[in-house]
């Protein structure tokens, strides 16, 4: 009569018998140069031996992808965007990995597919970045196949809001906003428009929000708040600045861009219309690209630590896995020449 087969013993198994973690265990049998404890590897290593445990053509794929982190943005073309992953790529570079970069353009679907693509190649970690990764997204599927995936031994770090139970690191854009309202209410500016993005996206919600909350607490009256909603890009800052511009301004002195992108392409628009900065119009933007220290005149920014984000999420991928952590990042307001004391 023939034997039974043995059952398989996966990775998973193995960890749960050394009480460790499923990523500690493939470091021990994968042949990682990331070093573990003694005591965690003779664990390991014992746990194998009892299990009679075998790498499997999975795990072989795992050593093999390990050094690698997979980078899932929505748009790489984006200066801010720029900013976060050359910073990746440095903090990856120092730990001995390398990063990995896809874009999905925020679209849900496209991002699935891309989380199911990069699960099959098993990077050490993957990191989402995106306005908002809600778990109830395209019915959950997203949010399942994260869990699978850390389950296997991966990891997963989210850069922006999310109620996911995963590494996250957020950025302050409603105290951004807000920074950037009350200090252009506190140089006298009281009738001034907000260059606004598509509503949906939480990143526009909470820095318009704090626009009109910062405004508000430095006594610019809400009637005298103007959103313009336009395409987020130096071109739909242009074509906001000129309808402006073609309404005699409406009376406005002042313009908070939704960031630094619409705020410069809004001094070109300005200028194109005869109309100047800062003595026709005071524009401040939100993030610190590079470039805002470069144009004519140089922009008034709340700079948000984008560089900072990137190398932390780097780190957090690379660490250990426990408790979901939640680092949220703060800006800092930097005046230049884009705005200016208004006669009362």
């Amino acid at each position: 009569m023939p034997h039974a087969a043995r059952p398989t013993v996966t990775l998973h198994d193995v960890a749960a018998a050394a009480g460790v973690s499923v990523a500690t265990a493939s470091r021990v049998l994968g042949g990682s140069a990331r070093k573990v404890a003694p005591e965690y590897e003779a664990r390991v290593l014992a746990a194998a031996a009892a299990l009679r445990y075998t790498v499997d053509a999975s795990a072989r794929a795992m050593r093999r992808a390990s050094d690698s982190i997979a980078l899932v943005a929505d748009d790489l073309t984006t200066p801010s965007m720029g900013m976060i992953v050359a910073a990746m790529e440095r903090e990856a570079r120092t730990a001995g990995a390398f990063v990995t970069v896809s874009a999905t353009m925020g679209a849900h679907e496209r991002q699935l597919e891309t989380v199911r693509l990069l699960r099959a190649l098993r990077p050490r970690a993957l990191v989402l970045t995106s306005s908002r990764f809600m778990a109830h997204a395209l019915g959950g599927r997203l949010l399942k196949e994260l869990a699978a995936y850390e389950r296997e031994g991966g990891r997963v770090v989210i850069v922006g809001e999310t109620d996911m139970a995963f590494d996250a690191i957020g950025f302050d854009d409603y105290g951004a906003g807000r920074a950037a309202g009350a200090f252009l209410a506190g140089t006298g500016h009281r009738r001034v428009a907000i260059f606004a993005g598509v509503r949906e996206l939480r990143t526009v919600s909470d820095r318009t929000a704090g626009f009109a909350d910062g405004l508000r607490a430095g006594g610019v009256d809400e009637r005298d708040v103007r959103p313009v909603y336009c395409e987020v890009s130096r071109q739909g800052g242009f074509d906001a600045a000129r309808r402006l511009a073609e309404e005699g301004m409406d009376g406005r002195q002042a313009v908070l861009a939704l960031n630094d992108t619409v705020a410069i392409g809004a001094m070109s628009g300005f200028r194109a219309a005869g109309i100047n900065v800062p003595e026709d119009v005071s524009v401040t933007g939100i993030d610190d690209i590079p470039l805002a220290g470069d144009v004519t005149p140089r922009l008034t920014t709340v700079a948000l630590p984008l560089a900072h984000a990137g190398a932390e999420a780097i780190r957090f991928a690379l660490a250990e896995a426990g408790e979901p952590r939640r680092l949220i990042v703060e800006g800092r307001l930097i005046v230049r020449d884009s705005t200016r004391l208004r006669d009362a």
